[in-house]
């Protein structure tokens, strides 16, 4: 096998893994768990490195899958090109093949890091809490009847399925406040009756 080989297998395992990512993450498709890596759980873990690795400021590896895919795809493609279309020692032509890959892997991590920033911030119950949460009703509650609210929490708009607390209809529009929130129901008040 000469080096020629090599960086043609390296990159048609590089760029085949990578289209295969990208086609699985776009189209929603899963392999069956026998065929997973042994590693699987590595991008619930921290990235295949695990534990002690090093990782960016936002928390992703710096050893995952996709930045290896790239280093895989640009070493052997440089190098594959450097090989057959140059007159380079073979060992200049695997420092650029090296070289390559690893900016590639560099500038794909930097681009994945702006994107998958991970908040050191604790998620909190009492952040995503519905009770005494204000909104609006926005289908109109019938006597002992439900019908449907929508409030604002941490910045996004919800609906809930709403029932009246004590039992009276309630018409679109009106502002309410959330008593309790049972079985996937809020059960509701009118707002002006908290602030009479």
């Amino acid at each position: 096998m000469t080096w020629t080989d090599v960086y043609l297998l390296c990159f048609i395992v590089g760029f085949s893994l990578s289209v295969l990512s990208f086609l699985g993450g776009a189209t929603h498709i899963h392999l069956p768990s026998r065929l997973h890596w042994p590693f699987q759980g590595g991008h619930h873990t921290g990235g295949m490195a695990g534990r002690g690795a090093l990782h960016a400021p936002g928390g992703l590896g710096w050893f995952n899958a996709l930045t290896i895919m790239t280093f895989l795809a640009w070493f052997g493609g440089i190098g594959y090109l450097v090989s057959t279309h140059s007159r380079l020692v073979a060992i200049v032509a695997l420092g650029i093949s090296i070289i390559s890959g690893l900016l590639a892997a560099g500038v794909v991590f930097k681009f994945m890091a702006r994107i998958v920033k991970v908040s050191d911030a604790q998620m909190l119950d009492w952040d995503y809490r519905v009770e005494g949460t204000v909104g609006t009703i926005s289908s109109p509650i019938r006597e002992d009847g439900t019908g449907e609210m929508t409030f604002e929490q941490r910045g996004v708009r919800k609906a809930l399925g709403a029932r009246s607390e004590d039992g009276k209809p309630l018409a679109n529009g009106t502002e309410v406040a959330i008593t309790r929130y049972e079985n996937g129901i809020a059960y509701v008040k009118k707002w002006e009756d908290f602030t009479s």
